[in-house]
């Protein structure tokens, strides 16, 4: 059989097949909603899987981590846990605080204005407590990327609870003594938290830590100090304290970094650590 006595075989058989009937616009429509659906709900599935592993990946830097901070948290919709922020996709619903551009903010952190002000009053009371025998370096010029910061300060925006928005403020240095190093964090809520007031329950919202906790009356304070972690080795010993205006104050120390050697022994005692969450400088609205 040559070529052309395939080509007749072939159009003869094809004209003895019945041919399919034509498609009415109805059924056109439904077969393409039905491809747009397929469409969608592939995407959605792909979204929420980048999503999971933006959150792993996030979770995976921790606080204080790399750069000595808490992944960045959810966004102003609904309840969260203060101190232990987790992304969430609610982030977009509803805009950040207007920054002192008059535009609403990129993201929960402030990086101008009076609340990043705040920030860096905080680490300014900091460096002020840092006991005789240690020192607190500044940043090195060219730190390479990803590598902690010795010394760092955040403002952030926690969530609007009953109308009024409520931030942290978190700052943090490094004791140097000698060749050891060790940390010292603060952390303050401004009043209109949702955080506990029991003063031990206090002290383990810190983070999401927990710990062996002990109560401290300090000047007629009641002072949640948590004196031996457990699970969590970030920081050694830290301290809370809720003030009558509902400004919380939580005050760390660890003995080390995570690398290199630790300081021999912890900066301040359990009733200095305790007494340190009544100090007015850390008391920021």
């Amino acid at each position: 059989m040559n070529g052309e006595e395939l080509r007749e075989t072939l159009r003869s058989e094809m004209a003895e097949v019945d041919a399919p009937p034509p498609l009415s616009a109805a059924t056109a429509l439904a077969l393409a909603r039905r491809a747009r659906v397929r469409r969608h709900t592939a995407w959605a599935c792909t979204g929420a899987a980048a999503a999971v592993l933006a959150v792993a990946g996030v979770a995976a830097v921790g606080v204080p981590g790399a750069e000595g901070y808490r992944p960045a948290g959810p966004g102003p919709a609904g309840p969260v846990p203060q101190g232990i922020p987790n992304p969430s996709a609610k982030d977009t619903a509803k805009p950040w605080p207007t920054g002192p551009d008059g535009v609403p903010q990129q993201d929960r952190t402030a990086r101008a204005g009076t609340r990043h002000d705040q920030g860096v009053r905080l680490l300014d009371a900091i460096l002020a407590v840092v006991p005789a025998g240690y020192t607190a370096p500044e940043n090195p010029a060219n730190r390479p990327a990803g590598q902690m910061p010795l010394r760092d300060h955040q403002a952030q925006f926690e969530n609007k609870i009953n109308g009024v928005d409520v931030w942290s403020y978190l700052s943090t240095v490094t004791l140097k003594q000698g060749a050891r190093t060790g940390r010292l964090a603060v952390e303050v809520h401004t009043a209109g938290n949702t955080l506990p007031s029991e003063p031990c329950d206090l002290a383990r919202r810190f983070w999401g830590m927990q710990g062996e906790c002990q109560v401290s009356t300090v000047g007629g304070r009641k002072v949640g100090v948590v004196v031996r972690p457990t699970g969590d080795d970030r920081f050694d010993q830290w301290a809370a304290y809720r003030h009558p205006d509902g400004v919380v104050v939580y005050v760390a120390q660890a003995r080390s970094l995570g690398t290199g050697p630790g300081l021999t022994a912890l900066p301040f005692s359990v009733e200095q650590l305790a007494a340190m969450t009544g100090d007015e400088r850390f008391h920021l609205r």
